[in-house]
């Protein structure tokens, strides 16, 4: 099972620095933000509006900007528990500065579903980029079946459960999930044919 931790607080921040920088970064932008009166998130938030600011890109930055930011205390606890548990296998596969490529693009891939998808779109948080681990670890278990059977079977039931909220309950943005989900499996995908390529 490859998404259980062993690791010591020590080890995990020098095994998976990028991770543990996500981590740290969502969680100081959220106390900032908390203490400013959410000047942040109504800054940095990603919208679009295909009449007036078609693919947001009035304000690119927000594509970006948005992944980091969170609604409230309860939408970062969850996001930052999942990125705590479910990227530090592809940090050490990807390595470093690749994984953080990928984590930013399934974020950015996520608001873009998003505003391809609605007419008017409006949200933020790091579930784009999440369910792009979720995409990476989908092309693992069902391309390669390199995944053991208790990590494939927690893979398929968490795209399972998250894919049915996201449809069914309100607020939640499920062309973001969709967007991040295909973008985590396209990476993942292309980065195999990468490395056969190389063996070659």
């Amino acid at each position: 099972m490859i998404f259980l931790r062993y690791e010591s607080f020590g080890q995990y921040l020098r095994q998976y620095p990028v991770t543990a920088a996500i981590i740290a970064i969502n969680l100081i932008v959220f106390a900032i933000d908390a203490l400013n009166g959410r000047v942040l998130l109504d800054n940095g938030f990603f919208h679009s509006d295909r009449t007036y600011d078609p693919y947001g890109m009035i304000e690119p930055w927000r594509y970006v900007t948005a992944v980091f930011l969170h609604l409230d205390f309860e939408h970062l606890f969850f996001n930052m528990i999942s990125v705590l548990i479910f990227a530090p296998p592809l940090e050490r596969m990807l390595r470093h500065v690749r994984y953080a490529v990928f984590y930013l693009i399934c974020g950015i891939a996520g608001n873009f579903f998003s505003a391809l998808a609605e007419p008017i779109t409006a949200g933020a948080g790091a579930s784009g980029a999440i369910y792009g681990l979720y995409g990476a670890y989908l092309y693992l278990a069902t391309m390669k079946k390199t995944l053991d059977q208790a990590s494939r079977k927690t893979v398929y039931m968490i795209l399972i459960i998250g894919l049915l909220f996201s449809i069914f309950v309100p607020g939640i943005g499920l062309w973001g999930h969709v967007g991040g989900l295909f973008a985590g499996f396209l990476f993942a995908y292309g980065y195999d044919w990468y490395l056969m390529k190389r063996k070659r």
